[in-house]
C-alpha cells in the first residue's frame, strides 16, 4: 500500500538520537496504529514493547533482529518483525524511509 486513506495523524515528531531518527504517530481508520519515519546514518537500538512490523521503503541499512546470529542486509526495500518485549540493532548507511506497524497478533 502506498499511501493510508482516512487516518489521523500527529503532528508532533517522535525524536531520537539527538534528532537522527524520527517518525510521526498515524492511526488508520481500522485503529491500527503505524509510524513513518527517517532514519539517518549511525547506529540505533530499540526496544519493543509489543510486536512491530518494520517496512523499509528505500536505505542502505544491516538489522541484527533478536535471536540472530548474523545482521540483516537491506539495500532499497523490506520487511522485517521483530517481537514484542525485545531489542534489535539497525546500522543505518544511507539515509533510511520507513513505516513500522504495531499489530495486534504477530
Amino acid at each position: 500500500m502506498s499511501q493510508f486513506n482516512n487516518a489521523t495523524v500527529q503532528k508532533q515528531a517522535n525524536i531520537y538520537y539527538d534528532g537522527k531518527v524520527t517518525s510521526r504517530a498515524v492511526t488508520l481508520e481500522d485503529g491500527l496504529k503505524v509510524t513513518l519515519g527517517i532514519m539517518l546514518p549511525g547506529v540505533y537500538e530499540f526496544g519493543t514493547e509489543g510486536p512491530e512490523t518494520m517496512e523499509i521503503l528505500s536505505g542502505k541499512l544491516k538489522v541484527l533482529l533478536p535471536g540472530a546470529d548474523s545482521w540483516l542486509d537491506i539495500d532499497g526495500t523490506e520487511t522485517f518483525h521483530v517481537p514484542g518485549n525485545s531489542k534489535f540493532s539497525l546500522e543505518i548507511f544511507t539515509v533510511t524511509d520507513y513505516c513500522c506497524s504495531y499489530p495486534k497478533n504477530l
